[in-house]
This record gives structure tokens, sequence and C-alpha cells, in this order.
């Protein structure tokens, strides 16, 4: 069975980040399922300027060759899990920039989070929920939440992401809830995919029989007898 690729996006990219450490075991996590190819989507990898497009990428595709290449990358992913700082009650500009740049390629595949800081990025993670639903993500339940206190003893060095359980728990149950709406929504994509294929065979099939009923009957037969 193929397996599922799996985008990491890291929301922030400024010197210093946090992010790194639960990149890194997030990505110890998912090594554990053998049905997932996990990449980190580093968005320090993509540095491209503020939105300034002629329209959405919803109608055309961008100008901006990194965010060309961004969105290549997105499309090459089953789904995604978002790693994100708050910044203000919302998510990082970074990251919101990077969104605003893509659009098919995210559309019907799922996302889940993994958020830290105050209250565990839990406003940030929510309004980036609806910021899924309008690009046609379909955002998960299940996210993991580091919040301040387990934050800062891992930023400082005296604890380990490893050490809180609640954490390890609330990424398996996320990452097993990603696996199953992955399959689910690659199964309806190529269903719907195959019965397009098949409708359009189908059309094809009626415009040719309605064309060959057009002809005479003196021409078809006299055709006929020619390519005889």
């Amino acid at each position: 069975m193929q397996k599922l690729r799996i985008g990491i996006i890291i929301s922030t990219t400024r010197e210093g980040r946090f992010a790194d450490k639960p990149t890194q075991w997030l990505l110890q996590h998912l090594a554990m399922f053998p049905q997932i190819s996990a990449e980190v989507l580093d968005l320090r990898d993509y540095p491209m300027p503020f939105f300034d497009e002629q329209t959405s990428p919803a109608y055309a595709p961008p100008r901006c060759a990194e965010a060309r290449a961004w969105a290549a990358k997105v499309a090459e992913m089953d789904g995604f899990i978002f790693v994100t700082a708050e910044y203000n009650r919302s998510v990082p500009s970074v990251l919101k920039n990077a969104l605003d740049y893509a659009y098919h390629e995210f559309n019907r595949k799922p996302a889940t989070f993994l958020g830290y800081g105050g209250v565990g990025a839990a406003r940030a993670i929510e309004q980036l929920r609806l910021i899924c639903v309008e690009l046609q993500i379909a955002p998960l339940r299940n996210a993991v939440h580091i919040g301040m206190e387990q934050y800062l003893a891992v930023a400082s060095g005296d604890r380990r992401l490893e050490d809180f359980d609640f954490l390890d728990a609330s990424a398996t149950s996320m990452i097993r809830d990603l696996i199953w709406w992955t399959r689910a929504l690659g199964q309806r994509v190529a269903s719907r995919w195959h019965r397009k294929k098949s409708l359009l065979s189908e059309n094809a099939r009626v415009l040719v029989m309605t064309d060959l009923a057009s002809i005479p009957a003196g021409h078809w037969s006299s055709g006929m007898a020619r390519r005889g």
C-alpha cells in the first residue's frame, strides 16, 4: 500500500524559534506509523514576499517563483500537520502569507495541529481551522497543545517533551485520526475522479453515436465499402 505523504508545516521562521523541538519530537512519533511518509515543510525554505499577486491563486497561479515552488510542494502532500506558535492570539503572519499563496493544492486534504505557548496556542489553532475551511482543507478535531508550563520547561532545557505522557497520548490520538481521514478523503477524491472519467467516456460515446446517427444510410454504407 502506498504511504500517506504528510507535510509538517512549521509556522515560524525567526531565529531561535521553539518550533524545531516539537517538530523533531513529532517526527519520532510519526516514525512509529509505517503508513506515513513525513516531510518537513519549513517556511524558511520558501522565502515568499508578502502577498502581492493580481488575483487569488484560486483563479491563477502566482507569479512569484518561490510561491510556485511552495504550491508545488503542497500539492505533493496527502495531509498536513501545522506546528504553530500563537502571536497576539492569532497565527504567525509568515504562515498566513504562505497559506494565501496556494489554494487548489490544499483542497480536500485533512490537517491537524500542534500548538505551543500560552494555552497551547489554542486561539491560534481555532483561527487556523477557519482559514483551512476557506482553503477547502478538512481541519480535524484532535490536536496537541503544549501549554506554557511545558513550553518553558522544554525551552529552558530542564525537561524534554518525552517527559510528558499526556502529550505522547495526544500525539498518538492525533496521528491515528489523521491517518483515518487522509485515507478516507483520498479514497473519496479517487472515487470522484474515476466517476468523472467514466462520465466523460460515456459522454464521448454518446456524442460519437449521435454523430454516426446523423450520417445518411447511403453515406455510411459507401464509406464502409471504401474502407473495406
